[in-house]
């Protein structure tokens, strides 16, 4: 029998009465490890995160989590959540904080000693337990706000920009939970603007646009397309032409050709084109495609 996906959307669509269409049509399924869902501002991400939570329901289409309808007490019970905004009390402590969301998730209160040092150890907050959330850095809270998250050992997390307004000691930190989490067998679903942190930790991404998936898969796949640069002389309208053939061109001021797009495996096919048409080749620097210069490439930016 198949394993369910840890997270599956078909055809999800979401209409506000103003006559905003927040999400068209967002189908997606994350199976494991560390997705990225990506897009620019305005895409739907927020709005998506809140119908796979239950917390907003679809106009047509749906899905589950780990097999459960989204927003069932099935689903939710094995699902951890940090929002982008949220806030403690700033006179409880770390331990207190952890205590009152025990409670909140049903955790037999047996278990609250046990489970709240645990996710302190976790987020890496074991020696800061007794300390006032008042006291607590930005990075700290944020800390705090997953080990919220990860009360329970949810077998999904959903992460909704959980670096955005870090410092880079901050950001590194939160990455270092996402790897341990990956390690543990948790699917984490990281949903964020920062293409330099997602492209560190994710394993696979979607990246949506006005409400659509319009690029999903493995990280290493989307970004196997890259730029070819050639330094050549006896460049022809033909030879032009045969490298467009794999790629979009531009020509540099140096005299150089770069070759936008080009999957690598084709590279040795598009210098032979070019040498057939009697140019003569001297250099050839293959460049890899960030997930910045994908995302907007594909954004048409």
């Amino acid at each position: 029998m198949a394993v369910a996906p840890a997270i599956h959307a078909t055809h999800v669509r979401k209409l506000y009465g103003n006559g905003v269409v927040a999400l068209a049509d967002l189908s997606l399924e994350v199976r494991s490890g560390v997705f990225g869902f990506l897009g620019p501002n305005g895409a739907g991400k927020t709005t998506a995160v809140k119908i796979l939570l239950g917390l907003s329901r679809p106009t047509s289409g749906g899905g589950t989590i780990l097999g459960a309808p989204f927003g069932s007490k099935q689903a939710l019970r094995r699902v951890g959540y940090l929002p982008e905004l949220f806030r403690y009390q700033s006179w409880l402590t770390a331990r207190e904080v952890l205590a009152l969301h025990c409670e909140l998730a049903g955790i037999e209160r047996s278990r609250w000693p046990e489970e709240i040092e645990r996710t302190l150890g976790l987020v890496g907050l074991a020696d800061r337990g007794g300390s006032r959330v008042g006291t607590f850095s930005k990075g700290m809270q944020q800390r705090l706000g997953l080990g919220v998250a990860l009360l329970g050992d949810p077998k999904v997390v959903l992460l909704d920009e959980p670096t955005s307004a870090l410092d880079p000691v901050g950001r590194h930190d939160v990455r270092e939970i996402i790897r341990t989490l990956r390690e543990r067998g948790t699917v984490v679903f990281l949903n964020s603007h920062l293409l330099t942190e997602v492209e560190q930790v994710c394993d696979s991404v979607a990246i949506v646009d006005r409400g659509k998936v319009i690029a999903e898969g493995p990280l290493a796949e989307l970004l196997r397309t890259s730029s070819l640069r050639v330094r050549a002389t006896g460049l022809t309208r033909e030879g032009r032409a045969a490298l467009a053939r794999f790629g979009e061109i531009d020509e540099a001021s140096d005299g150089t050709i770069l070759v936008r797009g080009i999957d690598l495996e084709r590279v040795p096919d598009a210098v032979s084109a070019l040498v057939a048409t009697g140019a003569r080749v001297y250099a050839v620097e293959p460049q890899h495609e960030t997930l910045e210069e994908r995302f907007l490439r594909l954004l048409g930016q």
